[in-house]
């Protein structure tokens, strides 16, 4: 028998109470919520919250870095994770421990009998659990990234003082569907009344600012009331205050994230009243980290990105790498994602591919992915029962000078990573080389 520690036995039985994965509405949340007093006390001094199809965890993670760099106590939740369920709830940049988090479960367990019962899904005992841990430590700002959804979706029963929407793409179409602004509107869903709204892209779809709009939020969008440069000594950004006062910053260091969500970081963070200093910044660019975001592991780059939107950001990205050898793409992605869409945003800079199967309900498998790539004449080196059976071959049989990517599924990505490790291939101390 293999022992388990109390923390994976509640999240083994969680995984199998509710009789669906995904199950988005608040009716049922909101009911434990406010038997658990969420609704009694603020959670933080600010909250943030961030939706978006791409973009929320670097998002999140540069907010982050940025608030404990100016001497603030952060709280930063997100999903999913990629090793350790603790990663999903992080006070000043540590995850909570195992003991915290069965204390949260055991609680949010008590509510949910209490009276009536009522049945929860995985993600939505997660962010209860990691909501009245908020309330207890009582932190300077949380920063909440939200699920797969918005209006829906479990994190939205907490009401922000500023609401962030990074990019609107199709993704998860079988809850979201595939009409960009019906999902714009579902992830506008988390905007509150004459609350700032951050837009972080130049191309959303109109639905997002009609919501905002309707609900009189005042609206701080990229590329109209903040934005940036690239400039010879790095970049720069320029924003504004609550009440329209401008705010430049010069010479910020890349950090290796799209900057566009960094710039989004910067304005969010001015609306909820933490005085942007420039050093601090820098600081925080330097140091900001995002696991499984072009996170390099030798000559590997891992990257959790499964929709055709971010393969495209990926694909960008590494067309401004120098490359002495062949780059290889160990691809392993989900029945339920646009494989071919992921396929063709990335074929540019992929020399030959290496597709892997995922197990679960919501498998595909490497035969399947290896006839989307022959279909558009790409090479296929080898076809991996698993990601960990795909990178031991690409490590056996890569030169020096070649790189990989590894990429299309949070799955794929984390047992490469531990394969990797493994075969003592170690990660960079940042998201990127």
């Amino acid at each position: 028998m293999v022992d388990t520690t109390p923390l994976e036995d509640w999240l083994v039985r969680l995984e199998r109470q509710h009789p669906v994965a995904i199950d988005l509405g608040l009716e049922r949340v909101t009911a434990v919520a406010v038997r658990l007093g969420l609704n009694a006390k603020s959670l933080a001094g600010r909250v943030i919250t961030v939706a978006g199809t791409n973009g929320k965890g670097s998002t999140v993670a540069m907010l982050d870095a940025l608030v404990r760099e100016h001497g603030w106590h952060s709280a930063a939740y997100t999903s999913p994770h990629l090793q350790r369920y603790n990663e999903r709830l992080c006070f000043d940049g540590q995850e909570v421990d195992d003991a915290a988090l069965v204390e949260a479960f055991e609680a949010v367990e008590a509510a949910r009998l209490a009276d009536e019962e009522i049945s929860l899904t995985y993600f939505e005992v997660g962010t209860l659990a990691a909501l009245w841990l908020i309330k207890r430590q009582q932190p300077d700002i949380a920063l909440l990234e939200v699920g797969l959804g918005g209006r829906l979706d479990a994190v939205n029963v907490v009401d922000p003082d500023v609401a962030v929407v990074t990019t609107v793409a199709q993704d998860h179409a079988a809850f979201l569907g595939t009409h960009l602004d019906t999902i714009g509107q579902e992830k506008a869903g988390i905007m509150r009344s004459k609350r700032p709204a951050v837009l972080g892209s130049a191309v959303l779809p109109a639905s997002v600012r009609q919501h905002a709009d309707s609900l009189e939020a005042p609206v701080f969008a990229l590329g109209e009331r903040f934005g940036w440069q690239d400039a010879a000594d790095g970049w720069q950004w320029q924003g504004e205050t609550a009440t329209g006062e401008p705010l430049y910053l010069h010479a910020l260091p890349d950090p290796h994230l799209p900057l566009d969500n960094a710039a989004t970081a910067l304005q969010a963070l001015t609306l909820v009243g933490v005085a942007l200093e420039e050093t601090a910044c820098r600081r925080a660019f330097e140091r900001a980290i995002l696991a499984g975001r072009l996170q390099w592991q030798g000559a590997w780059c891992l990257d959790v990105g499964h929709n055709p939107h971010a393969a495209a950001y990926m694909a960008t990205y590494l067309s401004r790498r120098p490359l002495r050898g062949r780059r290889f793409c160990l691809l392993g992605m989900l029945a339920d994602k646009d494989a071919k869409g992921v396929i063709e945003a990335l074929a540019s800079q992929i020399d030959a591919w290496v597709p892997v199967s995922l197990s679960g309900d919501r498998a595909r498998d490497a035969e399947q992915l290896a006839a989307l790539l022959s279909a558009r004449d790409a090479q296929v080196m080898q076809c991996a029962a698993s990601p960990d059976v795909g990178v031991r071959w690409l490590h056996a049989n890569m030169d020096s000078g070649d790189e990989v990517l590894v990429c299309g599924s949070f799955w794929t990505v984390a047992e490469a990573s531990t394969t990797l490790g493994k075969l003592g291939v170690m990660a960079s101390p940042r998201s990127m080389s």
